[in-house]
């Protein structure tokens, strides 16, 4: 049995965690909105972009059946991301998932000089948004073990050693 060492203070698991919900309370909250809005759908996004990932939404815009599959992908991604980063469930997974996920939104509208949106940007940006800084805290999350101290998953560890136990 390979127990892991905690070198960790109370307030740095303290803030790691707190990061963790918060994180996965805006991503549980975007897909609960997405999929609540029968009116939703990631076209008006896809259409803004203007980067190195231009030619796959121009793709996705003009095929129905790929966009409603992206629109579902996108909705219950974010829904799932959101419940195991609050949950501290498939932690690791969710985190790196959601980091995947944010750099793509990223990479369609990224904040560089040149680029202009018809949609209103959140504040002003250049380079380094809100959106690449919560991509890379998940990124930095994921190499923490909070979901084992605090989470689901620490519940399946004491369940695994318990029954090993036996």
């Amino acid at each position: 049995m390979n127990k892991m060492k905690n070198n960790y203070t109370r307030w740095q698991l303290t803030f790691l965690v707190a990061l963790r919900f918060l994180i996965g309370w805006h991503l549980l909250y975007e897909g609960v909105a997405k999929l609540l809005n029968p009116q939703w759908s990631s076209v008006g996004f896809l259409k803004e972009s203007q980067w190195i990932l231009a030619g796959f939404a121009d793709w996705v815009v003009t095929n129905p059946n790929i966009l409603n599959t992206v629109d579902f992908l996108n909705t219950w991604g974010l829904i799932a991301i959101g419940l195991g980063l609050i949950l501290g469930m498939c932690f690791r997974v969710a985190a790196l998932s959601g980091f995947v996920l944010l750099v793509v939104y990223y990479l369609n509208c990224p904040p560089l000089v040149g680029i202009e949106y018809a949609l209103p940007a959140d504040g002003n940006n250049l380079i380094v948004n809100k959106t690449l800084i919560e991509a890379f805290a998940l990124a930095v999350l994921a190499l923490f073990p909070t979901s084992k101290i605090l989470g689901m998953d620490a519940l399946v560890d004491r369940f695994k050693i318990k029954k090993e136990e036996k």
